[in-house]
């Protein structure tokens, strides 16, 4: 048998996690559980509280106990979504990741992944994250673009270059909007399951793409792990580096997939 990737000496991905409207990261370390231990052993995971406490009922009440925590409050309006709390909110995950950082990439589901999958485009375009390193991959699960009038929408005006996988339910409410934050990144890694507005149970044969895409991130970070090491003996570091740069944009785009969980 093949041993792990993981028990082939190469850490694990730092992974900062982003809980859904009104739950918490507890809630979300155990949703997060429904996914194939395969892929769970690749990962160390951060499942944050959102800063800013339910202003009202959670739909999580009865099946998980409070406290319930939102990222940002949003009106719906006339011309669209006005966000309340949005520009604190990325100043204290920006304080987070300073603090105990570095991450690898970032997990967002629901609220936490319209977050997710808007920060990654912020960070592409100066305009947030900037004292952090470059993000390598996010896992966005039943997220949206951040419709409305904000001063970071330019975040989404050019393709979102960040390694991606996108997790969509065809019975999810948010489906739509699921479909339309998947047109903002460049070929995207999609996972189809049949589920309703969940972090989905994926069978054995549907987590296959997210595991062979977290085992590629390693193998990028292992690599560039070791031609670090030969930049204090070698002159020819920086096309070393480009030769990965290379190589990782190939692997995170070759296998676009649509699975039925």
């Amino acid at each position: 048998m093949r041993p792990s990737i993981v028990s082939s000496g190469i850490r694990k991905l730092r992974v900062l996690c982003f809980h859904g409207f009104r739950t918490n990261g507890l809630i979300m370390e155990t949703q997060l559980k429904k996914l194939d231990q395969s892929v769970l052993d690749l990962m160390e995971m951060t499942c944050l509280d959102a800063p800013y406490p339910a202003l009202g009922k959670s739909d999580v009440e009865g099946i998980f106990p409070p406290p319930y925590y939102e990222w940002f409050q949003f009106k719906e309006t006339e011309n669209g979504p006005v966000f309340t709390n949005l520009k604190e909110c990325i100043e204290i995950i920006t304080e987070h990741m300073e603090k105990h950082g570095p991450y690898d990439g970032l997990v967002g589901f629901s609220q936490g992944a319209f977050l997710c999958g808007a920060l990654a485009g912020m960070q592409q375009q100066g305009l947030a994250l900037t004292s952090v390193p470059k993000l390598r991959f996010v896992i966005i699960i039943s997220g949206g673009v951040l419709n409305g009038e904000h001063e970071w929408k330019s975040c989404y005006s050019d393709p979102i270059k960040c390694a991606s996988v996108h997790l969509i339910g065809s019975r999810d409410f948010l489906k739509a909007r699921n479909e339309d934050l998947l047109q903002k990144y460049e070929n995207p890694v999609v996972i189809r399951h049949d589920a309703r507005h969940t972090v989905p149970r994926l069978g054995v044969e549907a987590v296959l793409p997210m595991k062979k895409f977290l085992e590629n991130v390693l193998v990028s970070i292992k690599e560039e792990e070791d031609y670090g090491y030969f930049a204090n003996i070698t002159e020819d570091h920086n096309d070393h580096k480009e030769h990965i740069a290379d190589r990782s944009s190939e692997w995170a785009y070759d296998y676009e997939t649509t699975v039925l969980a």
